[in-house]
């Protein structure tokens, strides 16, 4: 084997390499008589099959094997001697005309074929014990609770027909049919009939609802409303709608006793253990939200504390699949760029700039991770394919067999798991504090966040 280094610029390496003919057909030649032993052919007895008859046979397919992994072991070895770290697979490039491969295929030519690969940079990591960082922290109160009963009150409230004659009033429930129009035209998805409605739950468009107050069943009145500037249907987004409605129904609502028996009905003996249940959701919701605050804090200062060449490979394979997700989202929402108030070409940029902090920050944990002898064990990826599995009721041993089939599908689970044990690694090493924040603050605080970590 000769190796030439021909290009050495940046984290990019390519190589010219020869394989010799005589080495290729010594081991296609070894392949041959382990094949001799297996092979069973009409008129020869096992073993007996000339390796002359077995070439006519099976000779080009034989050394496209032996050229495979040649070529495998070559590009290894390559890596081996230069002690690279690659960032994506080699990538080879054979020669182009047909005859070349031939004589190669043959056993007439040496192989002559270049290699490119894209190592990683070397990444001094950074002292992390000088990050401060705050952790904010919004405690469950008593009310937190309550609140959360009272949803679950209006959720399971019942409701008794109003009298003939009578008007909606605040609360009740009311059942519509309803036709929307735009300039006089219905619209996809601005009709339907018999819809409850409460009125004053904010579950239709702003305005909507207020509008139906004194409405009485057998009358039809015409409401007219404004879509939100940001309604998920990019066409009609701002758009001015008349609905003409007509009311069927009116229901009061009845009194619900927050008692033991209520909570039976939610599947719980008591009252206070159904208190102590939503306690607890509320506590693991806000726990998550907070260490997502936290994490993207700890990501921002990791980013602004570390800069290094990045492998124009890995920017433009995580270019391409957050870009494929963005345009494939646009699409079925029916937005364009021009709705979003920004180009095709800024808004390539930006998620450019995304891609290459996310493989910035991936080299990052990823350094950190193995100098901190980081693992993930199969027990821990076990555990996650079964939560992963259970998401699937009815699909679970479907879902269960292809990632156990699928190395990459299985590398999924992996990595966040490897990532997280990284990053409470990382919170031990820092300066970290609690800062308590109200609800609202530590929600509003989500509904600002940009999905760039």
């Amino acid at each position: 084997m000769q190796v030439t280094k021909t290009s050495d610029e940046g984290l990019k390496r390519e190589f010219r390499v020869v394989l010799e003919a005589s080495d290729l057909d010594g081991r296609a030649a070894s392949r041959f008589e382990e094949l001799k032993d297996r092979v069973r052919i009409n008129g020869f007895r096992p073993g007996k099959v000339p390796a002359s008859h077995l070439k006519r046979l099976y000779g080009r397919s034989v050394m496209a094997e032996v050229i495979e992994q040649a070529v495998a072991e070559a590009n290894s070895q390559i890596v081996t001697d230069n002690s690279f770290k690659l960032a994506l697979e080699p990538k080879v490039t054979f020669p182009e005309e047909q005859s070349e491969i031939e004589a190669v295929l043959e056993g007439r030519s040496d192989l002559a074929y270049t290699v490119a690969m894209e190592i990683l940079p070397e990444i001094v990591l950074a002292d992390f014990s000088a990050i401060a960082l705050e952790k904010p922290v919004a405690p469950v109160e008593d009310a937190d609770v309550d609140q959360a009963i009272d949803r679950l009150v209006d959720q399971n409230r019942p409701y008794e027909p109003r009298p003939e004659g009578s008007k909606a009033e605040q609360r009740d429930r009311v059942t519509i049919s309803f036709k929307g129009t735009i300039d006089g035209e219905l619209f996809d998805g601005g009709s339907a009939d018999d819809v409850p409605v409460v009125v004053g739950s904010g579950s239709f468009i702003p305005g909507f609802e207020d509008q139906l107050v004194g409405i009485a069943a057998g009358e039809t009145r015409t409401v007219n409303v404004t879509f939100p500037a940001n309604y998920l249907a990019a066409h009609l987004a701002g758009k001015d709608a008349a609905f003409e409605v007509t009311c069927s129904e009116i229901a009061a609502p009845g009194h619900v006793e927050i008692d033991d028996a209520f909570a039976k009905t939610l599947g719980m003996d008591t009252i206070d253990a159904l208190k102590d249940a939503i306690r607890q959701r509320l506590t693991g919701e806000r726990e998550g939200l907070s260490r997502a605050r936290l994490k993207r804090a700890l990501l921002d200062a990791l980013d602004t504390r570390h800069s290094f060449a990045l492998p124009e490979g890995l920017v433009s394979q995580e270019f391409e699949s957050v870009w494929a997700q963005i345009t494939g989202e646009m699409k079925q929402g029916g937005r364009t760029f021009e709705d979003e108030k920004t180009t095709e070409e800024a808004a390539r940029d930006e998620y450019r700039k995304i891609a290459e902090r996310r493989v910035r920050l991936g080299l990052v944990l990823a350094e950190l991770g193995q100098k901190a002898d980081i693992k993930v064990t199969d027990d821990e990826v076990t555990r996650a394919l079964v939560e992963r599995a259970r998401s699937f009721p009815g699909q679970e041993q479907q879902v269960w067999d292809y990632y156990r089939k699928n190395p990459n599908a299985l590398a999924s689970l992996r990595a966040p798991i490897f990532e997280e044990k990284v990053v409470d690694h990382l919170l031990s090493l820092v300066q970290l504090t609690e800062k308590r924040v109200t609800k609202d603050e530590l929600f509003r605080e989500e509904d600002a966040d940009k999905p760039a970590a």
